[in-house]
């Protein structure tokens, strides 16, 4: 008998999500356990496996189809088993056919390219046999299939290449980005606290250990919110839970948009455990393959936006936490040390805070606080 795998709910909230490809065509054998689709939830690509051999006699939607947890993402049945939707009312337009195009199989091409990145060529109508991929091992990133589809081909002209941006759809990890930070910023009373820190502790000890500074930047965070646990915190509207655990959330630029994966109980690494992590959790917020688990939960948050030219701003708080701290591209400056006048390397450091539970007493205590922390910085 035919069995109709409906998309599970993946956890963490999520409703919907995005086919990105199918690994099997219609019609196609596959086994148990065997990857069946990939498809794009709100925080990562996920690979969903059938869950009984047999035949592929449908799929509930092609690359690009948005599904809601319970809707029908395919049907697996016995070889030579037909499969028939359940028939619409009368009034209703009829379903698609029972059995659905071929879904394009990854070839050579776009096996260089991550789901997402394919996703885009097709939206811009990019052959990805003709791009030439920058990225590691030679990937085609976003940016490559970006640029080719701004590149005219033989006999058309620029505007016709442009226009393929006109109308364009949000990815799902846009779409909710956008979502999310919309809630974030109306929900949540924001207060933005600034000072300039002198950087040249810092700046030493990343040149002496050719460590990641944003290793050193949440190093330094964690003794902070052990003092003020306020920050070390998730807000449910009514309840305050201060967490144990240091789960420090890195904002992380990639090709799909900003991803905060957390390291975990930050306060038992040393520096170089925590370099080996955020660049493990870095690999895997650009190539999107990390869990669900390893992009939520986290207590607090650090942004190194002088890692992309950023200085002073107002980081929005991850919704839930209470707290996120920016630090921006250190840059010559006049400072007082020591009571004598000197030009050194200085941060520009940002601190917003959620207003219904920290005051700006308490922000200032923090921010005083982690700005001593880096200023006077020592390897341990």
């Amino acid at each position: 008998m035919a069995y109709e795998l409906k998309l599970p709910d993946i956890g963490e909230g999520l409703t919907e999500a995005e086919v990105v490809s199918w690994m099997a065509r219609v019609g196609d054998t596959v086994a148990a356990n065997q990857p069946l689709v990939e498809v794009e939830t709100d925080k990562a690509v996920v690979e969903i496996p059938s869950p009984r051999s047999g035949s592929l006699l449908h799929i509930g939607g092609e690359p690009g189809a948005t599904l809601h947890v319970g809707d029908l993402l395919a049907v697996i049945g016995d070889e030579d088993e037909s499969w028939e939707p359940e028939q619409p009312a009368a009034s209703a337009p009829p379903e698609a056919s029972p059995v659905a195009p071929a879904a394009t199989a990854p070839g050579t091409a776009t096996a260089r390219a991550m789901p997402i990145v394919r996703k885009r060529a097709r939206e811009l109508g990019v052959d990805l046999a003709a791009v030439a991929g920058t990225g590691p091992g030679g990937k085609i990133t976003r940016t490559d299939v970006e640029k080719a589809a701004r590149e005219p081909s033989a006999g058309e002209s620029q505007p016709a290449a442009t226009s393929a941006f006109e109308g364009e759809t949000l990815s799902a990890l846009r779409r909710t980005i956008a979502r999310n930070l919309t809630r974030s910023w109306t929900e949540i009373p924001h207060v933005t606290v600034w000072r300039s820190v002198d950087a040249t502790s810092v700046l030493a000890a990343r040149a002496e250990t050719g460590l990641l500074l944003e290793a050193i930047l949440v190093k330094a965070v964690v003794p902070v919110l052990a003092e003020l646990p306020e920050f070390n915190a998730t807000f449910d509207g009514v309840h305050l839970h201060k967490s144990e655990g240091a789960h420090v959330g890195v904002a992380m630029a990639t090709d799909a948009g900003l991803m905060v994966p957390v390291v975990r109980n930050a306060e038992t690494m040393n520096l170089r455990e925590l370099t080996v992590e955020i660049e493990r959790l870095a690999g895997g917020a650009r190539e999107r393959t990390l869990g669900l688990g390893e992009l939520s939960g986290g207590t607090f948050t650090v942004s190194n936006v002088g890692a992309v030219g950023g200085g002073f701003g107002t980081p929005i708080i991850p919704y839930g936490t209470t707290a996120i701290v920016s630090v921006g591209r250190a840059e010559d400056d006049v400072i007082v040390r020591d009571g004598a006048i000197a030009v050194a390397k200085v941060f520009p450091v940002s601190l917003s805070f959620d207003h219904r539970i920290i005051d700006g007493a308490l922000a200032s205590r923090f921010l005083l606080a982690y700005a001593a922390a880096l200023k006077t910085y020592e390897l341990g």
